[in-house]
């Protein structure tokens, strides 16, 4: 990747110093007093987020001394490469004791620029680092930039057939099994609730699967919503509501980006990914508030609200997952506005019916510093979906606990004693963070990988 570089490429690289107000001033000295006096001169002290560059005799630039909290190694520097002029840098041991392979992953997810439709304005800088750290995070900024890619390409290049394609593109890549219905196929194969959502669309729904793995291994199974445009069907969106809708796909880029980890990093698993992938259009034929879909599972769904589509995709992907009795189901998606309500952009809200497998994974966003919250699935409110002429609604007339009643209804579909994680993210940065450049967002999938790797390897 272009944001770092081996060690055998070192050659003139700058040395780049981690500092904070606490070491600043000995890390300073360490250059003289006169690089002590251009500090002052450019009110620098060692505060995070700022940096100065300390110049040579030649007037290039000799050291970097870079302001970082050390308790945020991951993200501390991850700024620096789209604001240090182009050239290469190498961590100095000299400067605060940081784990390079954090330094490197928050370089290389601070670097990221999406230029399928614009050029890049400047390349990053480059950060030196050995074969061996590049090749541990390499793979995981891969699966990140693709999920950010996905998540980022507006809906005239990534409909439902685009995505579908990205799932065929993988299971090529890793030798794997492909397979989609689409159109009138899904009825046929008795998926009626993807069918419903995406008939309107002048591009065909559909359901993409990939396969791969030995039959007798664990079977893990990871469904993402792909719903490339909401426009909220006949119950419309307003226009401000509807602006980013092309990233209400990202559960699905979620779903890929961790599929090409686990397949990249060979789990001794068997794996089921499943995309059913949609736009949820207006027109003529298009699905209308107070229908009765009876889905895959045999459960009859009122629909309340056609902007409540999300879970009408998954659901019948659910009970088809839940069909091979796996030893895990995870789903991810853009499901909610109440979830961000109750936690904001940055926290993906967890959902699991076991405590162990909840557990496991709020562990590895500890460990991996991608965090996740664990909401609850509060059985009480499933009455908030009770229909008088189904077995429950897809919405009700309450705003309380919307996650939770999105939640409540995906585990309808998941028999009770499958394993099954749900995932509730934003998939989008609304501004420029360290790190975090604005746009689409991969959330918590270093830690669901770690998740994965901790229970499979």
């Amino acid at each position: 990747m272009d944001a770092w570089i081996t060690a055998t490429d070192a050659d003139g690289a700058t040395p780049l110093l981690a500092v904070d107000r606490s070491n600043f001033g000995a890390i300073a000295d360490l250059f003289g007093a006169q690089a002590r006096r251009w500090c002052v001169a450019n009110g620098f002290a060692g505060e995070a987020g700022r940096f100065v560059l300390i110049p040579g005799a030649d007037g290039a630039p000799s050291a970097v001394l870079a302001g970082c909290d050390a308790r945020d190694a991951l993200f501390g520097l991850a700024s620096l490469p789209v604001r240090l002029p182009e050239g290469r840098y190498v961590l100095d041991p000299r400067g605060l004791a940081l784990d390079i392979g954090d330094v490197a992953l928050g370089w290389a997810l601070g670097a990221y620029q999406f230029t399928r439709y614009k050029k890049a304005s400047r390349a990053p800088a480059r950060l030196v680092v050995d074969a061996a750290v590049a090749q541990r995070i390499d793979v995981l900024a891969r699966a990140t930039y693709q999920v950010r890619d996905l998540i980022n390409t507006p809906t005239e290049d990534m409909g439902p057939a685009e995505l579908a394609g990205a799932v065929r593109t993988l299971a090529e890549a890793h030798g794997a099994n492909y397979r989609e219905w689409v159109g009138d196929d899904l009825l046929e194969a008795n998926f009626p609730t993807i069918h419903a959502v995406g008939r309107a669309s002048h591009r065909a729904p559909r359901l993409a699967e990939l396969t791969c793995g030995a039959a007798d291994a664990p079977h893990l199974v990871i469904i993402g919503k792909g719903v490339c445009f909401d426009t909220g069907g006949l119950d419309l969106k307003p226009a401000d509501g509807m602006r980013w809708m092309k990233k209400d796909m990202g559960g699905a880029a979620h779903a890929i980006g961790l599929a090409s980890l686990v397949l990249a990093a060979k789990l001794p698993l068997r794996l089921t990914l499943l995309v059913p992938a949609v736009e949820n259009a207006v027109a003529g034929n298009a699905y209308r508030p107070g229908e009765v879909i009876t889905t895959r599972a045999g459960l009859s769904v009122e629909v309340d609200n056609t902007d409540a589509e999300g879970r009408l995709v998954l659901c019948d992907a659910l009970a088809y997952a839940a069909e091979h009795k796996p030893d895990l189901i995870l789903d991810f998606a853009t499901l909610t506005g109440a979830a961000r309500v109750a936690l904001g952009p940055e926290l993906p809200a967890l959902f699991a019916n076991q405590d162990d497998l909840a557990d496991g994974l709020l562990d590895a966003a500890q460990a991996t510093r991608d965090p996740l919250w664990r909401m609850p699935l509060w059985r009480p409110y499933l009455a908030m979906l009770d229909s008088h002429v189904a077995d429950l609604a897809n919405a009700g007339a309450s705003r309380h606990a919307g996650a939770i009643t999105a939640a409540l209804y995906l585990e309808r579909f998941v028999p009770e004693a499958q394993a099954w994680a749900h995932l509730d993210v934003y998939s989008w940065n609304d501004s420029d963070k360290p790190g975090h450049p604005r746009g689409g967002e991969a959330q918590g999938l270093r830690a669901y990988f770690e998740f994965l790797r901790n229970r499979y390897s």
